[in-house]
Formats: C-alpha cells, sequence, structure tokens
C-alpha cells in the first residue's frame, strides 16, 4: 500500500512538473515569436514607424482579451497614472477640451501655477513652447503643459473679449487635486461630504472633515456621504474611509486571489470618528470599486441607508508591476468580498468597458446584519432607489456642441458676475434659446439623422413629391427640439448656473450650488430626519 502511495506521490509530482514544463516552453516560444514579429516590422516595413507606438499597441491588445483594468501603463503616460492613484501629478493645475479647431481652457484649479499666472476659463491655447495649438487634441496638450516642478511652459492663448493675443509664462509645480472638494452643513443639523476618488489620504481626509464638521456644528445630526461619480481608487484607503462611522476590528474586505496564500483580511483599525451618527451615503451608475466596498460595507452592516442607483459592479482588485524603463503594468490580482461574503462583480463588461446589468433571478442572494436581503454580482443596489440624474439626451447634445459653455463665456463678458456661490439665479432663458437660435443649435437627434438619409435618397431620384413631404417632416423636428429645450429649462438653468458659480468660486463654489438643486440630496434629508423611515429601512428594531 505505501509502495502505491509513493508511486502515486511520484505521478502526480511528475504530471505538475511536465505540466510546468509545458507551460514555461509556450511562454518561452511566443515570447519569441512576438519579438521576431516585432524586429521585422521594424526593419522591413515599407513606412517609417514608431517602434514605442508599435509596442504599446501590441501590448494593449493582448490586456484587451482580459478585463478592461488590467492595462500598460507607458513611461509617457505616468504623470496620469500619478493623478489616478496619487491625486497628484506634475504640471500647470487646468483642464481643457477641445472646442472646434482649438483646445480651450474649461476648469482652472485655485492657487495652482494656472490660476497664479491668471489663465482663465474660456482662454482659447493658440501656441504651447511655440508650437502651434490648432487642431490638437486637449490630451497633447495635458501632455505637453505637464512637466517637471519648477521647469516653465509658454502659452499663448486669445481671451473672449480682448483683442489680439496674448503670451503667458507658467512655472510648473506638483498639483495636488483634492479628494474631498467639499465638506460643509446643508442646514443646522445636516453635514454633508464628497468624496470624489480613493486617492492617498482620502480616509484621513474624510475623518478630518467630519471632525470639523463636528467640533464647528453643535447641532450636527445627520450626515450624507456623496460617492457618486467616484471611480474608486486604493483598497486600504476605502477600510479607513469605512472606519469613520465602524468600530475597529471590523472586517470591511477580503480578497481571494489564484493562491490562496495571498488571500486577505482587511479589518478597521481603531475606533470610529462616529459610529451613531445617521448616515446616507449616495451611489450612482459610476460609483465603483473602492466606493462599493465602503456603499456595500455600510449597506451589509446596516450602519446607513445606500440611496441613489444601481453602481457600476467592479469586484476586481488591481496592482502595479515595474516592467522596465519607468512603465508599469496594472493588472488584476484578486476579488475582493464584503462584510456579508458578497462579491459585487459584473459578471460582464460589453465592447465599451461598461458592466452588463445582471438580473436579479441571476444573482446570488445574501444576508445583512439585520437580516435584510442583499445580492451579489452586478453592483450594489440601493437601498432606495432615485430616478438617475442623468441628463436628457438633448441636454447631452448642449453640453458636447459646448454652446452652453460659450454662452456663459458671453454672460461673463457682459459683466454678469456671480457674487455669492448657493443664492446665485440665472433667469433670462428666453435669451439663452435666442442664443441657440443665432448660433444654429441642433440636437442630431436619431430621427434626424435617419431623415438626413432619406433626403439624399429622395434627391438622388428627384421626387418633388417625398422632397416636399421630408421638408415637412423636418421643420417638425425643428420645432420639437426646441419644444423639448423649453421642457428641460429648470434642469438647463441650474447647468447655466453652475457653470458661472465655477468661474468666479471654482470647484468648491459649483458643488455648493449643485447641491442647492439635488434631488437625492433632498430624498437623503427627509430620509435622514424621518426616524420611522429610516429605521425600517434598515430593519432596526
Amino acid at each position: 500500500m505505501k509502495k502505491i502511495l509513493l508511486l502515486s506521490g511520484f505521478a502526480i509530482l511528475f504530471g505538475a512538473a511536465t505540466i510546468n514544463q509545458d507551460k514555461f516552453f509556450e511562454i518561452t516560444k511566443n515570447i519569441e515569436i512576438f519579438a521576431n514579429v516585432y524586429k521585422e516590422i521594424n526593419a522591413n516595413y515599407v513606412d517609417e514607424i514608431d517602434p514605442s507606438k508599435l509596442m504599446k499597441a501590441g501590448v494593449d491588445a493582448m490586456l484587451k482579451t482580459l478585463d478592461p483594468f488590467t492595462n500598460y501603463i507607458s513611461e509617457a503616460q505616468i504623470e496620469n497614472y500619478r493623478l489616478v492613484v496619487e491625486g497628484k501629478y506634475n504640471g500647470i493645475g487646468a483642464q481643457a477640451k477641445k472646442i472646434g479647431d482649438w483646445v480651450t481652457i474649461t476648469e482652472v484649479y485655485k492657487d495652482y501655477p494656472a490660476f497664479k499666472a491668471g489663465l482663465k476659463i474660456g482662454d482659447k491655447v493658440i501656441s504651447v513652447n511655440n508650437l502651434s495649438a490648432k487642431g490638437k487634441e486637449s490630451e497633447d496638450l495635458n501632455t505637453i503643459m505637464r512637466g517637471a516642478p519648477k521647469s516653465e511652459v509658454d502659452l499663448v492663448i486669445e481671451r473672449p473679449g480682448e483683442s489680439g493675443q496674448k503670451s503667458i509664462k507658467i512655472i510648473r509645480d506638483e498639483v495636488n487635486i483634492p479628494n474631498v472638494p467639499y465638506s460643509g452643513m446643508l442646514d443646522e443639523e445636516t453635514g454633508y461630504i464628497i468624496l470624489s476618488t480613493f486617492t492617498q489620504d482620502a480616509g484621513k481626509n474624510v475623518q478630518n472633515a467630519l471632525q470639523t464638521l463636528k467640533k464647528e456644528n453643535a447641532g450636527l445630526k445627520y450626515l450624507i456621504f456623496d460617492l457618486r461619480e467616484n471611480g474608486g481608487g486604493l483598497l486600504h484607503e476605502a477600510v479607513e474611509v469605512c472606519n469613520t462611522w465602524l468600530p475597529g476590528g471590523q472586517i470591511v474586505a477580503s480578497t481571494r486571489s489564484k493562491s490562496k496564500d495571498r488571500d486577505q483580511y482587511f479589518k478597521t483599525r481603531k475606533a470610529g470618528i462616529d459610529e451613531s451618527i445617521k448616515l446616507a451615503v449616495l451611489i450612482n451608475g459610476h460609483s465603483a470599486s473602492a466606493s462599493e466596498i465602503v456603499s456595500g460595507t455600510i449597506q451589509d452592516l446596516d450602519r446607513g441607508v445606500v440611496i441613489g442607483q444601481l453602481s457600476y459592479g467592479k469586484g476586481l482588485v488591481q496592482n502595479t508591476k515595474d516592467v522596465g524603463y519607468n512603465a508599469k503594468v496594472k493588472l488584476t490580482t484578486s476579488k475582493y468580498y464584503i462584510p456579508s461574503g458578497r462579491c459585487i462583480q459584473s459578471v460582464s463588461y460589453d465592447e465599451s468597458g461598461a458592466a452588463v446589468k445582471v438580473p436579479d433571478s441571476l444573482r446570488s442572494e445574501f444576508k445583512t446584519k439585520n437580516g435584510r436581503k442583499v445580492y451579489d454580482g452586478g453592483g450594489v443596489t440601493p437601498d432606495v432607489e432615485v430616478k438617475s440624474a442623468d441628463h436628457p439626451k438633448i441636454v447631452q447634445s448642449l453640453l458636447e456642441s459646448f454652446l452652453l459653455f460659450n454662452y456663459c463665456t458671453e454672460l461673463q463678458l457682459k459683466g454678469q458676475i456671480p457674487t455669492d456661490a448657493k443664492s446665485y439665479e440665472f433667469t433670462d432663458f428666453e435669451d439663452f434659446m435666442a442664443y441657440l437660435r443665432k448660433n444654429n443649435f441642433d440636437d442630431r437627434s436619431s430621427f434626424e439623422k435617419k431623415l438626413e438619409e432619406l433626403e439624399k435618397l429622395a434627391k438622388e431620384e428627384s421626387n418633388s413629391t417625398i422632397n416636399k413631404d421630408l421638408s415637412e417632416i423636418r421643420n417638425e423636428l425643428n420645432n420639437a427640439q426646441w419644444e423639448e429645450l423649453m421642457k428641460e429649462k429648470t434642469l438647463i438653468s441650474n447647468l447655466i448656473e453652475e457653470e458661472m458659480v465655477s468661474r468666479t468660486f471654482y470647484q468648491e463654489g459649483k458643488l455648493q450650488k449643485k447641491l442647492t438643486q439635488d434631488p437625492l440630496i433632498v430624498e437623503a434629508k427627509k430620509i435622514l430626519k424621518d426616524q420611522n423611515r429610516y429605521n425600517s429601512i434598515l430593519a432596526i428594531k
């Protein structure tokens, strides 16, 4: 019997060794093939090739067969990587978008180099370091404008309302984008904190914000924590954020890898800042990863009410590995599980990388601390669902045309400068509609695109009767466009107010204004102040 067991053991070990050798041979063989193809193309292809771009395309294609979150970070992309992980980058502290042929400044971060040098929202970038910016994409200019601290970047801009061109010299520096861009009181009893990303010190910054609110507002009873549009970040920062409201020693997440010896448990380390304050957490379809760890943990432990829309559904953990020459590969190494034992990872993603929603009937059932039903796979389902705040198509078309942005620039030139972020109101909607007509706004609806095809066909057929009918349909579509805009008068006016406020009071002011007209905030305040409803949602007896 012992001989049989011994022989069986040798057989298993030999089989495992053979499998490993076969796999190693396949890896070595394919690396050699890849290298040979790469060399041949570089040496013999008819046109000149950029070796770096060619290699990056090959690596990107390889990683695309895995998941949307495993990707290659080239040396040129390191500053973008720092911004995602650390909330920092070396540059000028401004955002820009391409509007027409030119890149235009759309946001300036207060107290950073661009702000200090006098760069303003609406400035059109003509050249950077004596290189023409015409036709360039915003990403191209962002790459050029980022660089080592204390180095210089020379811009030539055109400013609306001013004749000629203006030269601006900016001294680059480290730009630190705050992960808690705003916190404050919504009323005498309700505090508000927004976390935009889980970069370094996210937990500490959330805790400091809550401590400040408690210190400065003796009547603080309720707190709204906003994770909408927060795409996640560092796992350990998610644990620290949870520790704001949870006691020490509480398991927040566990990770499971290919090898069991890499599995980990993540616990809170100290007493919470406030373990009893009534809490509402806001999420939407763009709340992902670390945002889902926090909102899912708060839900699993019945610590607060989660309000909003179904979250994204990213239950994967990524780590970065250096691959030489200042490049990195960010790869998925494990899945995470929250206190109830569920993993909220979506089963699959579409071609754009968006999570495919999983029906509840296909999701496994779990229980919260108080016995409420929750589900795995496909994101965190809020305790209270509020209709998506996504803009209607016609409003999205309006934003993508940049006519709203340009209109606000004109309002500034006319001297309409907000004096207070919260109370500023835009009241002349007819003037805005006249501006859209003057600038030939076209929402390019799907009906209109189909109509263009029919008009082209009718013209080729020289059919006057059909041409006349199509012309009438076009007029009806045009009238419908303006009627749709009037229906969205309140939303569009709110967006104009937020854009105008951002130009005087920057990011913080824009958030303050937005909060005064946010339907999720209104709903969250109602729930927090209704003791019976709050307890009923969380099954508190």
